[in-house]
């Protein structure tokens, strides 16, 4: 398998890429969704704007980034820049993990060859996939390494979810999750906490397997929570809500390069990982996705049970030194308001149960979407 997965020259180790899908929504409307990312692509000032599966979503994403603090630069003037273009159309951008209220019934699909496949492959699972995420891409030089990252990153997954969670609303209701997003993506193939590879060898050979028996096209349609990634040469993380503060994306992003950095010096100095069982990572995530920071979490590889915040501070002390060298520590300082004043998700229902309001949501969200 081809891969990117080398030093080259002016490549910087642990570069890092954002990605968020954003919502297209009306303010004039209820903040309801519109189907209208055609009017909104074309030529940005950095990055990439690119539609996504349905037409009432678009993706913002970063070039490689030496740093949090360029990211941070570079995600700031995508928001700003689809801003003003949503703001010529009498449309706004806004960002969470799910759209409290809308229906997918009421969604286009894009005009894309790949989408109109996912949909007719998957059918229903596709069409109900009205979600917003946010991956964070990490560069390294080998291929093994990255293996070894993309297997150790699974016992982190339920804390970057519990930190991101920013999905409490769906279709007009209170689920009761943190994050639903992370359930109504469950119903997909290839998705969620993948199994442990061990190598590069066994990756590409099962992945090989797979396109060949004509499951997917390719590598990216493995949607795993985090996988390696080929073409860029990185480690993508995808299982993190979108998050509506900017700040909140860039913290997540320096907490997730800390993790890659402390666990590529880990696969270096020969050190192997542990053996957790599958099930029990998956348990981990699904109690993160129901509870967010208020639940507990098992402490691997221990049994015991440990509440989400004390776990999640426990790992950012011990990660702080590696964001200290990677230059990214003002935006890892940012979990500390994550940790203090809760998640999007917690801010989402602290606004709704004022008045019973979804609408007085999305007016705050689009309105915290956008620095100003």
């Amino acid at each position: 398998m081809e891969h990117a997965f080398r030093e080259a020259p002016g490549r910087t180790p642990f570069s890092i890429g954002v990605e968020e899908e954003l919502m297209i929504v009306d303010p004039e409307n209820g903040h309801d969704l519109v189907n209208a990312i055609e009017r909104l692509l074309g030529d940005a000032p950095v990055g990439e704007v690119k539609p996504e599966l349905m037409e009432s979503v678009l993706e913002i994403a970063t070039e490689p980034c030496v740093d949090t603090a360029a990211a941070g630069e570079q995600l700031r003037t995508l928001r700003a820049h689809v801003a003003g273009r949503a703001a010529e159309h009498g449309l706004a951008i806004a960002s969470a993990g799910t759209h409290p209220y809308a229906l997918w019934e009421d969604q286009r699909i894009s005009a894309r060859d790949r989408y109109r496949e996912l949909l007719r492959d998957l059918r229903f699972v596709a069409r109900q996939e009205l979600l917003f995420g946010l991956h964070v891409h990490v560069g390294l030089d080998d291929p093994d390494q990255a293996i070894h990252v993309a297997d150790g990153m699974r016992v982190h997954l339920p804390i970057l979810l519990a930190l991101s969670a920013n999905s409490p609303f769906w279709r007009g209701d209170r689920t009761g999750l943190m994050s639903t997003r992370t359930s109504i993506f469950r119903a997909f193939p290839r998705v969620g906490v993948p199994t442990a590879y061990g190598s590069w060898e066994r990756y590409e050979r099962e992945t090989d397997f797979m396109i060949r028996s004509g499951v997917m096209a390719d590598p990216t349609y493995v949607w795993h929570d985090v996988r390696p990634h080929p073409t860029f040469g990185t480690v993508e993380v995808r299982v993190c809500d979108g998050q509506t503060r900017v700040e909140h994306t860039l913290a997540l992003t320096a907490l997730i390069q800390a993790m890659v950095h402390e666990l590529a010096a880990h696969h270096d100095e020969g050190l192997p990982l542990g053996d957790v069982p599958w099930q029990i990572l998956d348990e981990n995530k699904y109690l993160a996705a129901i509870h967010g920071l208020h639940g507990e979490l098992v402490d691997l590889p221990s049994s015991d049970r440990v509440r989400a915040p004390d776990l999640a501070r426990r790992l950012i002390d011990r990660l702080r030194e590696h964001a200290q060298e990677l230059g990214s520590e003002a935006e890892f300082d940012g979990l500390s308001d994550l940790l203090e004043r809760g998640t999007g998700g917690d801010r989402q229902v602290l606004v709704y149960d004022a008045n019973s309001d979804l609408t007085e949501v999305m007016v705050e969200m689009t309105g915290l979407t956008v620095d100003d």
